[in-house]
């Protein structure tokens, strides 16, 4: 991509004339359009994309906005003024309304293409054509790219309707589940990992559309009920959306050469990928292959990171498809994901899933992903031998890698210098048997107690568990006598310390969202602000009343609760 100099960014961004001399539309400028599509953007039915890296798409604006949230964090680090978010400009373009912005803002937005992968296995019949052709942003439309402080992002508009890749759907999201990623993107970033960013978040008045779900108390697996939702649009926000499964769909075309400029397309991508997420740490003046190699082992290192970090929060993405891996290493697409209450190492959200995408299979399923990956970009090596035979050795490291980065996982936050896997071992067992809740009972290890006490806070009382207490309590006691004699060095409190950086309190639980989207459907958003203030800071040690109200176990009886312990879509 061609350098080019940017504009200063102003103190304060506090309107959109102030954020508009910052865009600069390297996507648009630098890849190629579909040379199908239309330049105005019309295009919202679905059909075939055959080539292009992208698509002119114009997003379809929801009717009467009304402003729910903005990502506070995010606004500060972006210098942009809160009451930004509230402006008439703003919320006019972010909630997809582009025919009236400044110069040299534009009217007109782009949708991608992308292959599927599941576990490794390419698919084409979730394609309405059965080609491959029709799968993409179906409803997601990235509408600006600026560069501020340096930094690139990219903004992209989900629920802002239906692109060439809807496979007839009507590209809206509801504010339910709109609410869930608001939050979670920036919990995530909370805890340390890397991750989508959270913009803004807008409702319709007026607009509604009809999706399943589940009725009140309902133990259904799938949702039992057709309910009509507001429909709502978020902003998303990172350097680039680039995914593994894009990389795919170019990589099969070049594989198949099923067009004369295939491979073209292919290079193309993936030095846009190099040059947007990874151009402070590989050499722009390298050749293609050597970029290629590099890169599969940089992103290598940034997934296993990922993964392990997820595992570290409680974190379940639940469908870790190929479209739905970030090809900058962060996580992306917040659908049926789930942070973990009950300790289960087959803890699974999504009823779709499969246990291949479980909490602890996760590891695993990013290995397919990193195979999809490099699968992708081998036909940039061809003629390459040594890059051929590189990139071999980089895929074949993979598990010993992602493995390295799970036991320094455990180990920090176990609070030990090594890795111990017979006291890894003994606590996964009493952790399933008991059972505890996985976020409680690793903050309150973090105090390092001298007994068991403090751990109860963490334990559930399950009426199957036969083993009787007293053994049980023995088995904690010796497991704990044998943790404090691993235990890292140092005075108390800086292990302690140490520990409770990598061990939140507060984690986004659903039973915990459901109230805040329920009283948000009525137009009432406290709670869910209430959620933004309390987990933007999960460390933090926060009112007694927080304390109360979040930090606790999950009540027995929504456990199996549809919606609040399981999805059937993310919608």
């Amino acid at each position: 991509m061609t350098q080019r100099r940017h504009r200063e960014t102003p103190s304060t961004v506090v309107a959109l004339d102030d954020l508009a001399p910052l865009a600069d539309y390297s996507f648009m400028d630098t890849l190629n359009a579909d040379p199908e599509g239309r330049p105005n953007g019309a295009d919202h039915a679905p059909r075939q994309v055959f080539s292009g890296h992208y698509v002119p798409v114009e997003p379809t604006p929801i009717e009467h906005p009304e402003y729910v949230a903005h990502g506070k964090g995010l606004f500060q680090e972006l210098g942009f003024a809160d009451a930004l978010a509230q402006s008439d400009d703003f919320v006019r373009m972010f909630s997809g309304d582009l025919s009236d912005v400044p110069e040299p803002l534009r009217s007109v937005g782009w949708a991608c293409g992308y292959a599927l992968s599941i576990y490794g296995n390419e698919f084409y019949q979730q394609c309405p054509f059965q080609t491959g052709n029709g799968y993409g942003d179906g409803r997601a439309i990235s509408v600006l790219e600026a560069v501020i402080n340096g930094q690139r992002w990219e903004m992209q508009l989900k629920g802002a309707g239906r692109t060439p890749y809807c496979r007839g759907a009507d590209g809206r999201a509801v504010l339910r589940s709109s609410i869930r990623e608001f939050l979670a993107q920036e919990h995530m970033h909370a805890l340390g990992v890397p991750t989508s960013r959270s913009l803004s978040l807008y409702v319709s008045k007026t607009e509604h559309v009809r999706r399943p779900w589940y009725s009140e108390g309902s133990r259904s697996i799938d949702p039992d009920i057709l309910i009509s939702e507001p429909v709502a649009i978020s902003t998303r926000v990172a350097p680039s959306f680039i995914r593994v499964g894009q990389l795919e769909l170019f990589g099969r075309r070049a594989r198949k050469q099923e067009h004369p400029k295939a491979m073209e397309e292919l290079e193309q991508l993936v030095l846009h990928l190099i040059d947007r997420e990874y151009g402070d740490v590989i050499d722009q003046s390298l050749t293609t292959a050597e970029k290629v190699v590099l890169l599969a082992r940089k992103f290598r290192s940034r997934l296993t990171s990922l993964v392990a970090n997820w595992i570290r929060v409680g974190y379940c993405q639940g469908n870790f498809n190929s479209d739905n891996c970030a090809a900058g290493g962060f996580t992306l697409d917040y659908g049926p994901f789930g942070f973990i209450d009950v300790f289960d190492p087959q803890y699974q959200p999504w009823t779709g899933g499969g246990q291949h995408f479980a909490f602890l299979n996760q590891p695993a399923a990013a290995e397919r992903n990193f195979h999809s990956f490099c699968s992708a970009v081998r036909p940039l090596l061809a003629g390459h031998p040594d890059g051929l035979q590189q990139l071999d050795e980089i895929q074949s490291g993979f598990p010993n890698v992602m493995q390295a980065q799970m036991e320094e996982m455990w180990a920090t936050k176990l609070g030990i210098d090594t890795f111990d896997v017979d006291l890894f071992r003994e606590l996964a067992a009493l952790m399933m048997q008991t059972p505890v809740d996985y976020t409680i009972f690793f903050r309150e290890l973090s105090s390092l107690p001298d007994d068991i006490e403090p751990l109860r806070k963490s334990f559930y009382k399950d009426p199957a568990y036969s083993e009787d207490t007293e053994t049980r309590d023995k088995r904690w006691s010796a497991w704990l006598k044998k943790w404090h004699s691993l235990r890292r060095q140092g005075g108390p409190e800086e292990v302690s310390s140490e520990m409770k950086r990598v061990n939140p309190k507060y984690s986004l639980r659903d039973w915990l969202v459901v109230p805040a989207y329920q009283q948000a459907a009525n137009g009432d958003y406290t709670l869910l602000r209430e959620l933004q203030d309390v987990m933007t800071q999960p460390y933090a040690e926060q009112s007694e009343n927080t304390e109360r109200k979040y930090y606790r176990l999950k009540p027995l009886e929504l456990f199996e609760i549809g919606g609040s312990s399981h999805y059937s879509c993310s919608s």
